[in-house]
């Protein structure tokens, strides 16, 4: 068979099998059927079909477990990356999801160039570091390192960073995001990251990348975000005048 073939086969296969999966036909939990079962019902090879698997499960679509087979994965997280969405919180919870953030440090550290170049401020000047974990129904979902400069926001404590870092800053802190810019990548997870996200090594994810602004065009917020591929989802709103 050539190539081209194999790959119209594989995405054919693909194509009805996540239609299948939208349609409920097969819902979350449920056992897809064989290998051997895919092949005769398509009249195509075991190659495709294993193909068309693999696709799935990288996408995180499906599971594969060893010996038993593959199952349809939970629904993705979704979450907006609109300027005016809803708080984490808020839309975990509006997909019937508890939301929750572990936070695994918080302290003072100097800016490095790239912080300092990020934040607008002086090499070396104090900088709070924010390391979070945030769950969806007790499952991990993100790693996400914040930094704010010290000077806006003195005297921060664990207890400051367990719900929302922007609603926190406006009330204890009188500072107001106006608007962010983001920047979405594809990655595959580190072996640390793994442990910490209980994804495989090499799992896809996505790197995101948050710069925070006043009003005035003052930066007041630098994260990183690794969020895991098989289980979260982006939107975006656009209006046009």
């Amino acid at each position: 068979m050539k190539e081209n073939e194999s790959k119209v086969l594989y995405s054919f296969v693909k194509d009805k099998l996540e239609q299948d999966i939208r349609r409920g036909k097969y819902r979350t939990g449920d056992k897809l059927p064989s290998e051997f079962q895919l092949c005769s019902d398509y009249q195509v090879s075991r190659t495709t079909v294993r193909l068309a698997l693999q696709q799935l499960e990288m996408e995180g679509k499906i599971t594969k477990v060893r010996g038993s087979g593959s199952f349809v994965s939970k629904p993705k997280v979704v979450q907006s990356l609109t300027s005016a969405a809803k708080t984490f919180a808020d839309q975990m919870t509006a997909q019937n999801l508890r939301p929750r953030s572990q936070v695994i440090s918080v302290k003072v550290v100097p800016a490095t160039e790239l912080l300092a170049k990020q934040l607008q401020i002086a090499d070396d000047e104090p900088v709070n570091e924010i390391i979070r974990i945030r769950y969806a129904s007790d499952e991990p979902l993100q790693h996400e390192t914040s930094y704010i400069p010290w000077a806006l926001a003195p005297g921060l404590v664990d207890q400051d960073c367990e719900g929302s870092l922007y609603q926190m800053l406006r009330i204890k802190y009188n500072v107001k995001i106006s608007r962010t810019l983001e920047s979405v990548e594809p990655i595959m997870v580190t072996e640390a990251m793994s442990q910490l996200l209980h994804v495989p090594t090499g799992a896809p994810a996505l790197y995101l990348e948050t710069t925070a602004y006043e009003a005035s065009g003052k930066p007041i917020e630098y994260s990183i975000g690794v969020f895991r591929g098989d289980r979260s989802k982006f939107t975006i709103e656009r209006h046009y005048s």
